[in-house]
């Protein structure tokens, strides 16, 4: 220690000495200084190593933490996209069935339209149907006012009718009275009144004169006759005075014709020019007398289906009541009526 000391100051006491201790020591300083200065980094280095690696562990334990949080945000995100696969899956299945629904509304939306136009169409006919139903109820009221009106013509005229049959039966009655007291033997129908001719005594065979036997039988018939049907009580209800005329099957049917016609004229003829008659009753004959030819169109038969030429060339004398015309008049009603 003296050694160094006397060393230094032995330095120290020439002039070079003293600047080289000056020297060493600044740089012993230096050095010195520099070693606090690394120590010091060395230091602070460490301290921020310390505090770098603090808060490194820090932020590693956030970021574990974070990896942790991270994994199971991952794990959810994982479930989520499966349970979104699901949903997407169940999605289209949906859309699936949504086309499907979608593909039915357009093919009900189709069968709607069609139902629509056909409930249009239909109710179009339901229109036309009801103004048909509408003519015809009006028809209908139409034809039952008429039927209505029909009805009580078809009432008047079946009670003149009842009358008129009252009217027929007594008329045939006082014929055959008339007739049988005035010694006539004349057949009379006894529902018809009509009178059949003796054929031996009218005409000859082939002939439409009437022979002088025919002309007395008429002189004493036509007058009772007459006298019967043209009474007051009775006339207004004769409609015709029918004479005819009939032949039996010999010849042809036109020569048979026209000599049943011929009979049947000359006897109306005769009639109507009778003397016994008035005025009046030949006045009113004319206006009701008729003749008609019937050739062999309604012979007479014997009882065993032949015929009987005698009987079957005759004149009859028939009436026709005005039942017949409104009988005429009640099937044309009831016809309407159908």
């Amino acid at each position: 220690m003296m050694t160094h000391r006397s060393r230094t100051r032995g330095r120290s006491a020439g002039d070079g000495g003293t600047h080289w201790i000056s020297y060493s020591d600044m740089m012993a300083s230096l050095l010195l200084i520099f070693i606090l200065a690394v120590v010091l980094s060395i230091y602070n280095y460490y301290q921020l190593l310390e505090t770098k690696t603090r808060e490194l562990g820090e932020q590693q334990a956030q970021l574990d933490a974070a990896q942790v949080v991270l994994a199971q945000k991952e794990s959810d995100l994982e479930t989520t996209r499966v349970e979104l696969m699901g949903k997407q899956e169940e999605l289209a299945a949906i859309q699936i069935q949504l086309d499907t629904k979608e593909q039915d509304l357009n093919a009900a939306q189709i069968q709607l339209s069609e139902r629509e136009e056909e409930n249009e169409r239909l109710l179009a006919q339901i229109v036309i149907k009801e103004n048909d139903l509408a003519d015809q109820q009006n028809r209908i009221d139409a034809l039952q006012l008429v039927l209505a009106a029909q009805e009580k013509e078809l009432n008047s005229y079946q009670m003149q009718i009842s009358d008129l049959l009252g009217v027929r039966t007594r008329i045939v009655h006082e014929l055959r009275n008339a007739l049988s007291s005035s010694g006539i033997s004349a057949t009379v129908d006894a529902n018809t009144g009509d009178i059949i001719l003796d054929s031996t005594l009218m005409f000859e065979v082939n002939s439409s004169d009437i022979s002088e036997e025919g002309l007395a039988q008429l002189d004493r018939l036509i007058p009772v006759y007459l006298g019967v049907l043209l009474r007051p009580e009775y006339s207004e209800y004769v409609a015709e005075i029918i004479i005819e005329g009939h032949t039996d099957s010999t010849g042809s049917y036109m020569r048979n014709l026209e000599l049943s016609q011929e009979r049947a004229l000359n006897v109306a003829k005769y009639c109507v020019n009778l003397s016994t008659l008035s005025s009046a009753q030949k006045a009113q004959l004319r206006k009701i007398i008729t003749a008609q030819g019937r050739a062999d169109s309604d012979l007479v038969y014997d009882g065993f289906g032949r015929e009987d030429p005698q009987r079957s060339r005759r004149v009859e004398i028939k009436f026709r009541l005005k039942d017949t015309e409104m009988i005429e008049r009640m099937s044309e009603i009831l016809s309407d009526l159908e």
